[in-house]
């Protein structure tokens, strides 16, 4: 090996030990990687970045639109709640995520399904006070186990599938992979479940939502066109709202107070909440209530254009002393106010009639327009907007769920390839509005697709400088003429590589390989074949590995420690029940 193979296995263990050690952010750490190995001459400059024209790479950010479109029209939350439900701990959370994902990943693609599941999963822990660092990773692992149950469960199976038709002149059938692959899955789900207590992170925020003083009062009206109307609060879903709970309802003119789980909703009833202003985003996102105030129906912005905005109503505001009503709040600031905090009191009446004291928090829905026309107003002391608030386009819910089973159906049947599924699903939500062009353009992760990009340059200079032929040559050195030995070789270099470039090039440098050990051992490929797939596709112990493990990187809240901790034993489980499925069938 020359210079530039040493120098790029010690740039790639340094890599690894400051992501292991500090929370560097990973695309800055592994673009200075790159461009390392751009100015010493190992990775040319007009190759450096080829990663970012890869097709993977733009599949990943086209799906970041897809769930973008399922996120802002209502559709991920109903997908989180059919099939999710309402766990009772922890561990019945996990299973209830895991199991479902895992059989639906052996005949899905991995990424689009965790892509698909991400936003309505942060929900749903949200919801039912479960700490997202324990089901994100999960999540993901899931859907790699599940992958490795049938040939079409990754593209990984079919590389390696392929390279077997064109080079050996065998094809595997659809489940050829099942006896070794759901074994796998069946014990890595068991181990994740019965671990992840212990070796998963436990990250709350630093200041509980039960700890924030701005207590709101909301009133929302039940739809007559809606789906809880003639539901009770219980099965409405009403009851166990996070930091949030229903204070009364006005039916008629009759004030319902201590309202019971077992109260049955009518159409019209007026609904009195008082919450934290997350629990009011929430209220606003369900499916079947609207705001009380109609004034919000005659803003001139369409809902998908409006955002909720906090603000502090200032000592010399002309409204103090005067109700919401009567000061014409929505004509004098193009804007309605949907919710009113002060001092955590609880406060009686409609909105519209509260009268305005200095210090009250107003939670308001706007267009942007308000933001710049009052950030610096003597109207009032601070004018912030809340994250993530645009209403829900739930007119739009069926459409954008149309569109993602046309996805998954047409890249899952091969009808057409993934990169194009994921494309022209992309555009389709665009199209249809069921997420703006300001929403798609948001939406798109771009330090993971950083991370996949430059992690394809740094896997090109492993395989230009040699190392990973030498590395792969003298691994298998030790294993001498043993079959077995250098069966669990293939194996261990192959998850080594995976874990340093990606699956597909792990495969595909492994392959030729396995294929001249087998013919020095005069034995069949079959079970180096398999190994090299399962070895391939389940690789949990660092965010590049696999796709999935770094789109749940930032929605999780983990660090590069957090994967090792549960990664490495993971890995050690699945190469264990892998390798002695592949003994004891071949």
């Amino acid at each position: 090996m020359g210079w530039e193979a040493w120098f790029t296995g010690g740039l790639i263990l340094a890599l690894l030990g400051v992501l292991a050690t500090t929370r560097v952010a990973p695309d800055m750490l592994f673009l200075g990687g790159l461009m390392l190995l751009v100015l010493v001459g190992i990775v040319p400059a007009a190759k450096a970045f080829e990663g970012l024209a890869n097709q993977g790479v733009i599949t990943v950010g086209a799906l970041y639109v897809v769930v973008a479109g399922l996120r802002e029209t209502g559709g991920a939350q109903w997908l989180a709640q059919r099939i999710l439900g309402r766990p009772e701990s922890l561990f019945q959370a996990q299973l209830r995520l895991m199991v479902p994902v895992t059989l639906l990943s052996a005949f899905l693609n991995n990424t689009p399904l965790v892509a698909m599941m991400i936003p309505g999963v942060g929900e749903w822990a949200r919801k039912h006070r479960l700490p997202v660092s324990k089901l994100m990773l999960p999540l993901s692992y899931a859907a790699i186990l599940g992958g490795t149950c049938t040939l079409i469960g990754t593209s990984t199976n079919l590389v390696v599938n392929g390279l077997l038709i064109e080079r050996a002149n065998i094809q595997l059938g659809m489940f050829s992979i099942m006896p070794i692959g759901l074994p796998v899955a069946i014990a890595g789900v068991a181990f994740i479940v019965l671990t992840s207590r212990w070796l998963l992170p436990d990250r709350q925020p630093a200041v509980s939502p039960n700890d924030d003083p701005r207590r709101y009062t909301l009133e929302m009206l039940v739809d007559p066109d809606g789906p809880l109307a003639g539901k009770t609060i219980e099965t409405a879903g009403l009851r166990h709202l996070p930091d949030c709970y229903l204070m009364e309802i006005d039916r008629d003119g009759a004030v319902l107070p201590a309202v019971s789980p077992r109260e049955t909703l009518q159409a019209g009833d007026r609904l009195v909440f008082v919450g934290v202003v997350d629990s009011v985003v929430d209220l606003q996102r369900i499916r079947g209530l609207t705001p009380a105030s109609n004034q919000v129906f005659k803003l001139t912005e369409r809902r998908s254009d409006r955002l909720l905005v906090e603000a502090v109503v200032s000592n010399t505001c002309p409204l103090i002393g005067r109700s919401i009503r009567d000061g014409r709040f929505r004509n004098r600031y193009k804007a309605v106010v949907i919710a009113v905090a002060r001092n955590g009191e609880r406060l009686r009446g409609k909105i519209g009639d509260i009268m305005l004291q200095p210090g009250d928090i107003l939670l308001v829905e706007a267009g942007v327009g308000f933001l710049e026309g009052h950030r610096n107003s003597r109207d009032f002391f601070l004018v912030s907007p809340v994250p993530d608030s645009t209403p829900l386009r739930h007119e739009r819910a069926l459409l954008a769920l149309g569109i993602l089973v046309a996805m998954v159906l047409a890249a899952g049947l091969d009808l057409v390839g993934m990169f194009e599924a994921a494309l022209t699903a992309a555009a389709l939500m665009v199209l249809t509005r069921c997420v703006s062009v300001a929403g798609a353009r948001q939406s798109i992760d771009w330090s993971v697709l950083l991370v996949i990009a430059a992690a394809f340059g740094i896997g090109a200079a492993l395989q230009s400088t040699g190392l990973a032929l030498a590395v792969a040559t003298a691994m298998l050195g030790l294993a001498g003429d043993s079959p077995a030995l250098n069966l669990v070789m293939i194996y261990l270099v192959t998850v080594l590589f995976t874990a340093v470039i990606n699956n597909n090039a792990a495969a595909l440098l492994m392959f030729p390989i396995a294929q001249a050990v087998t013919a020095d051992l005069d034995v069949s490929i079959v079970p180096f074949a398999l190994a090299i797939m399962m070895a391939a596709s389940a690789e949990f112990s660092t965010p590049i590995g696999y796709q999935t493990n770094l789109m749940v990187y930032g929605p999780g809240g983990y660090r590069f420690s957090d994967y090792l901790r549960i990664g490495l034993p993971l890995n050690g489980v699945v190469a264990l029940v892998s390798l002695s499925m592949i003994f004891w069938w071949y």
